[in-house]
């Protein structure tokens, strides 16, 4: 016969539960997913080695030129004084910089004024005038070389100045591309009730379409920086003075003499591709953060 006593310990003693068992579906996607950063892994190395190699090198007294040279070790930055002491790195930087920022800046406002009108503005031939932008950029730019050589510099005799390196720059068609298909996005109420309330053109383009273009603006300004700041052949004929030319011009004679000049001539050209490439990779990365998505469509009710 039981007792209360022992209907109490059958009630509280605690229960064996089975041990749980991951499914075959958790085990699958969890080796998928293994499997999937182990892929991301060797593809973020296998991306960024050259890059490493490239600033190991640059700092190595001497570079063979094999795998071995990404080995850490006997860094020196004697390359980089060899560079600067034969081209002089600020004067070229500065030289750099005004070209590009002067192309930044032309590219900026013309493509947005550009980018505004072909997306927003009715006007007689406007689909003409976009099917010529896209047929320009199918045109290489080495084509218009040479016409363009003798219109800047034996027309407008602009050979050895900055203006001469930036005019051809001055207007980029894929940044005009590039603002028309943002501003086509945006919802044409927006427009149409600031056009309402009696606001110009411009100053719709300034209060409205701006402040909302800014991904549009950074991804213009780092499609555009690059062109500009790599450009060799161009600023090469414009200008035959070396206090006037660019940093890729000023690399490409430095190097092009690199025999019997310096000590590590590996090791001189990677400095060099590292001075022409950080700049870019600087600017990407303060950029990076801003690339975030914007609701559009916040502005507008209902």
């Amino acid at each position: 016969m039981s007792t209360p006593t022992d209907h109490t310990r059958t009630a509280t003693a605690p229960s064996t539960a089975a041990p749980e068992t991951s499914s075959p579906a958790t085990r699958g996607a969890r080796t998928g997913r293994i499997l999937q950063l182990t892929g991301l892994s060797l593809g973020a190395v296998a991306f960024l080695f050259p890059f490493y190699y490239m600033v190991v090198g640059s700092l190595k007294k001497t570079t063979t030129g094999d795998v071995s040279g990404a080995l850490p070790g006997g860094f020196t930055t004697a390359n980089y004084r060899a560079i600067n002491g034969a081209i002089s790195l600020g004067r070229s930087l500065l030289n750099s910089g005004i070209v590009t920022g002067g192309v930044l800046l032309c590219t900026l406002v013309f493509g947005v004024l550009a980018g505004y009108a072909l997306a927003r503005l009715t006007f007689r031939g406007r689909g003409t005038v976009f099917a010529t932008l896209l047929l320009v950029q199918t045109i290489p730019f080495q084509l218009l070389m040479l016409p363009l050589y003798a219109l800047v510099v034996r027309n407008y005799g602009l050979g050895d100045s900055y203006l001469g390196m930036m005019l051809p720059f001055a207007i980029n068609s894929t940044a005009v591309f590039l603002f028309r298909q943002f501003f086509l996005q945006l919802p044409a109420s927006l427009f149409e009730a600031a056009r309402i309330d009696g606001a110009s053109e411009l100053r719709i383009l300034w209060t409205i379409a701006l402040p909302m273009a800014r991904p549009a603006l950074l991804i213009g300004v780092l499609l555009t920086f690059i062109g500009p700041w790599n450009e060799f052949l161009w600023p090469f004929l414009v200008t035959k003075n070396t206090d006037m030319q660019p940093l890729a011009v000023s690399l490409a004679g430095f190097l092009s003499n690199l025999q019997g000049t310096v000590a590590n001539p590996t090791g001189a050209l990677l400095a060099g591709a590292c001075v022409l490439a950080l700049p870019a990779v600087a600017l990407f990365l303060v950029f990076q953060r801003h690339f975030t998505h914007t609701n559009i469509d916040s502005g507008v009710k209902g």
